[in-house]
């Protein structure tokens, strides 16, 4: 029976069973009331159309969240709604306000920060992954160099493809969001063997307010602009300018504080245990706890970004100013191994190791020294060109160990720089970078320049094809890690391909 159909019958039936006084009395009135009957009737008809259509809906919903299961009773008639946030607790129920929650980020990826794994009402997990594959070809480099002190030495050189690094990163927060955690497995492939080729390590940082966060654990300490903590986001594919490689500090374990005081400042301020604590264990480390680096940047033009490069093609100009400075009272045991991965050592400008016995002289044998270095950053981004410089200063003192007061001198200084060119020749696809370094030392005025291309083939940094031809001459630093050696000079290629997850 349709509605129409049912109004009729209902209104002759109620005509039926008024009395034909009552019509005659007062025929306006009864009309009204029938209205009014016949206007609930169809509200009422209305409001059962709706629910079926609420109810049909709700079914569609929760077939498409079983994604193929069977529906059973239990589920339709005790439907769990896929909110994302965490439950609310039996005691805070009735005080719950009834608003709409976020959509759950589990198992969603974000470019460059992993895939959200588990997420709890007091907690959650992140996975990130970091690797790149080298080829590798220093076959045109000299196969000698000759020391500042006259010794020769015999240079390997490799050609060979590695698995170069494969890290594995989880983080996330624990208990209050403003708590985070951070571990993960560093390797080093090419070190095999080598001490600290594979590190277990981690940090925790609370953020108390946006101009201090506290942190500890290992860390790196900020003496450059490279060990802010903006790896792997450089234009080169996990290996430094050597003007930076000579005179940068590491990481180590210990705290830190960090923030924003204002829009345009940031800061961070380490102290640690050594200039480099990856390969020293706890027993080689001195009890002084006297090795501690700050920085300051300004970016009076808006946010800069971490990375070096104008990937974003930023529509205005923007600037930064950096500021950093570190001190170490280092000893010889405290020091890593010549090829410990990220190994940093005290050395002079001719790739020696100051604490090398008879270095410097028959009999005299350095143990123990301070290291002081100041660093000065300057960069510019517009339009997907970029250019950024920095300038170091060095000084070791306080020479110590047997017979170090025939030594003829009493300090040793050492300054460099290193300036970095690029241009996003098709924005977000291809980049194109000129860079080069040098430093100015007592033993040597090594210096370095590279030309290297980035293929960016889905417009985004979680895939990245790298290749670069780079020159050295007589570079002070090297490692099994790294695409040159101490003592190269000549040219390197390499071409790496590397996943940022």
């Amino acid at each position: 029976m349709t509605l129409r159909r049912l109004h009729v019958f209902v209104y002759s039936m109620l005509l039926y069973t008024i009395p034909v006084g009552a019509l005659a009395a007062d025929v306006a009135a009864v009309q009204a009331e029938i209205l009014e009957r016949l206007q609930r009737l169809e509200s009422r008809q209305a409001e059962m159309e709706q629910q079926l259509k609420d109810k049909d809906a709700r079914i569609k919903e929760l077939e498409g969240q079983l994604q193929g299961k069977p529906v059973t009773e239990t589920t339709i008639r005790e439907p769990q709604p896929d909110t994302g946030a965490p439950p609310v607790p039996p005691a805070q129920q009735a005080a719950a306000p009834d608003t709409e929650k976020k959509p759950s980020r589990l198992n969603t990826h974000t470019p460059g920060r992993g895939t959200t794994i588990a997420e709890t009402d007091s907690g959650d997990i992140n996975f990130r992954l970091y690797a790149y594959s080298r080829y590798l070809n220093q076959n045109a480099l000299d196969n000698t160099y000759t020391d500042a002190f006259g010794n020769t030495r015999r240079i390997d050189r490799r050609q060979d493809f590695q698995v170069n690094k494969m890290n594995l990163f989880f983080y996330g927060w624990l208990m209050d969001p403003r708590f985070h955690y951070l571990s993960y497995v560093w390797t080093s492939n090419a070190s095999q063997g080598r001490g600290a080729q594979v590190v277990v390590a981690g940090n925790m940082q609370y953020d108390f307010t946006d101009w201090l966060t506290g942190g500890v654990g290992i860390g790196s300490l900020p003496g450059t602009r490279s060990t802010e903590g903006n790896f792997p986001f450089w234009l080169g594919v996990d290996n430094r300018l050597i003007g930076d490689e000579f005179f940068r500090p590491s990481y180590t374990t210990g705290i830190w504080a960090s923030g924003k005081p204002a829009r345009s400042l940031k800061y961070q301020l380490m102290l640690g245990n050594n200039l480099s604590q990856l390969g020293v264990d706890a027993g080689q480390l001195n009890n002084g706890l006297n090795t501690w680096s700050g920085m300051l940047s300004w970016m009076p033009g808006g946010e800069y970004g971490a990375a070096f490069g104008d990937f974003e093609s930023h529509r205005q100009p923007v600037t930064r100013f950096g500021l950093h400075f570190t001190r170490s009272e280092e000893d010889r045991q405290s020091q890593p191994g010549t090829e410990d991965i990220e190994n940093v050592q005290l050395r002079v400008s001719d790739g020696s190791i100051v604490f090398t016995p008879g270095l410097f002289g028959a009999g005299i044998n350095i143990t123990d020294a301070t290291y002081q270095m100041a660093a000065f950053d300057a960069g510019l981004k517009y339009k997907g060109y970029s250019v950024e410089g920095e300038y170091y200063l060095r000084w070791i003192d306080d020479l110590r160990g047997p017979n170090t007061d025939m030594l003829p001198f009493n300090e040793l200084n050492d300054h460099g720089f290193q300036l970095q060119t690029s241009a996003m020749l098709i924005p977000k696809r291809l980049q194109l970078y000129l860079s080069g370094s040098k430093v100015f030392g007592e033993y040597g005025n090594p210096w370095d320049a590279r030309l290297g291309v980035n293929l960016f083939p889905w417009q985004n940094k979680v895939v990245r094809w790298n290749t670069e031809l780079l020159y050295l001459d007589d570079s002070p630093v090297g490692a099994l890690s790294l695409p040159y050696t101490v003592g190269a000079s000549g040219p390197v290629f390499h071409t790496n391909l590397e996943v940022n997850y």
